[in-house]
């Protein structure tokens, strides 16, 4: 008569947890609570279990990848993000396939059809306006999928980010504070969906709130927007607005580049007109003078956005966790008031 082949489920069985966490137990650089791999080990000891790495592949039907897709590889802030992602997925044997969308819904939408087919154990992307068609695969991929760098109004399931057009408001209510009254807003042309679009809701309701005109408005139909962009998109502001007093930019790089386009002009800053920028990226804090700026600690959020994800793939090293059918994870941004703005008396 054979003898059956003990398996992992049989593990799993007597050890009162999942096939998964078994599967984490196993391996070297388990993040599994040391109680519950204590236990798990002390089973497979006892049932004389010999871990059969392909078979339990096949069995399981894991990919050991999650697909995280960004709008931009020059983005400093979607770099780091995917950096440690993939730092702390590697710790416990996953991998990261990675996406570049080129902040085109179109393209998200392909890559998401594309790497549903490859059984991604979860997917990881930013917010910036899906597709109906990209929505629908995502919501019945059956897989966890989390939205990161916005909260949007209706969440295909969980979230790690913040409002962008809250974060806007705080910005354009703080400039109104330093004095400021004819602000100028430069940012990409972008569906209604975009964060860019949150951004200028956020600062343009602030204006009108406050009874101030909120048409100084001027876009670049180029994406990313960039220092090139601000260079541009600030000579055009003093063409047709020249009595604007300070300039909210949509991001930080281009924020930069008004600086130096206001500096050929033989303006100063911020005696002759203020600059505000989005993100608190590095460049920010270097540039002369300093960038006044909003923005979420990029580590802060891959952190969180890790956490998470390590809940929803029940590989969490926290045997007391708890997961929501939608968690909303906000991050809150942090408003930097610097050189390149008045200074409150």
């Amino acid at each position: 008569m054979a003898i059956r082949q003990v398996t992992m489920q049989d593990v799993a069985d007597a050890a009162g947890v999942s096939r998964m966490t078994v599967s984490r137990a196993l391996r070297e650089n388990s993040v599994v609570n040391a109680k519950t791999r204590k236990r798990i080990l002390d089973v497979v000891q006892e049932l004389g279990y010999v871990p059969d790495q392909a078979a339990g592949s096949l069995s399981s039907r894991k990919s050991g990848f999650v697909s995280v897709l960004i709008p931009s590889l020059d983005n400093p802030h979607f770099a780091r993000t995917v950096q440690i992602l993939n730092e702390e997925l590697s710790v416990v044997g996953m991998q990261v396939l990675l996406g570049h969308t080129g902040y085109s819904a179109e393209k998200e939408e392909e890559l998401v059809e594309s790497f549903l087919r490859r059984r991604p154990e979860a997917m990881l992307l930013s917010c910036d306006g899906h597709t109906e068609k990209s929505r629908s695969l995502l919501e019945k991929s059956g897989i966890p999928v989390i939205e990161l760098w916005e909260r949007p109004h209706e969440p295909i399931q969980h979230v790690v980010g913040f409002s962008n057009f809250e974060a806007a408001q705080t910005l354009t209510r703080s400039l109104l504070d330093l004095g400021y009254s004819k602000i100028a807003f430069i940012g990409e042309t972008r569906a209604l969906s975009s964060r860019n679009a949150e951004r200028f809701r956020g600062f343009q309701s602030v204006l009108e709130q406050a009874g101030l005109p909120s048409d100084r408005h001027v876009y670049q139909g180029a994406r990313p927007f960039n220092i090139a962009s601000g260079v541009a998109c600030c000579k055009k502001v003093m063409e047709e607005f020249p009595d604007t007093d300070c300039i909210f930019c949509a991001s930080d790089p281009a924020a930069f580049g008004v600086l130096t386009a206001l500096q050929e002009m033989g303006l100063s800053v911020p005696d002759d007109i203020g600059v505000a920028g989005f993100g608190d990226f590095d460049i920010a804090h270097y540039c002369r003078p300093s960038l006044t700026t909003i923005g979420v600690d990029p580590n802060s959020l891959a952190r969180k956005a890790n956490e998470l994800l390590k809940r929803v793939l029940n590989i969490s090293a926290d045997e007391d966790s708890t997961l929501d059918a939608r968690e909303i994870i906000e991050v809150v941004p942090s408003l930097k008031l610097r050189g390149s703005t008045r200074q409150k008396d």
